[in-house]
């Protein structure tokens, strides 16, 4: 069985209470330990919320970029009208499981799902 390549990283929040001139040691420790601030970072959703209720259709626009495809061209590999791609990409029109596979093996995509 195959092992992941990456570990995916667990939330923590820590909360400390000590001298204020020692607030630089104590964050270069942590972070030479593996930890992160993300005080100053921001979720995808809140960063480009025009994405965040069309999911389904940024996954798959993001596919067809990643492989440099225009709709045109993903169109002629599986047989959807390219219309119909515009329309998905938009969230005016649902993939369905039928699609989604057709889409998967068009765009070097392991799991279908992802675009449902």
């Amino acid at each position: 069985m195959l092992e992941p390549t990456k570990k995916r990283l667990t939330k923590t929040t820590l909360i400390f209470t000590g001298p204020i001139e020692m607030q630089a040691k104590a964050v270069e420790m942590m972070r030479s330990i593996g930890f992160h601030d993300t005080e100053d970072k921001a979720s995808w959703r809140s960063a480009f919320p025009e994405f965040a209720d069309n999911r389904q259709g940024t996954v798959l626009r993001g596919a067809r970029l990643k492989e440099e495809l225009t709709q045109k061209d993903l169109a002629e590999k599986t047989g959807i009208p390219q219309r119909h791609i515009s329309e998905m990409e938009t969230g005016k029109r649902s993939i369905g499981k039928k699609r989604a596979a057709i889409l998967a093996k068009a765009l070097s995509v392991s799991d279908y799902r992802i675009f449902l």
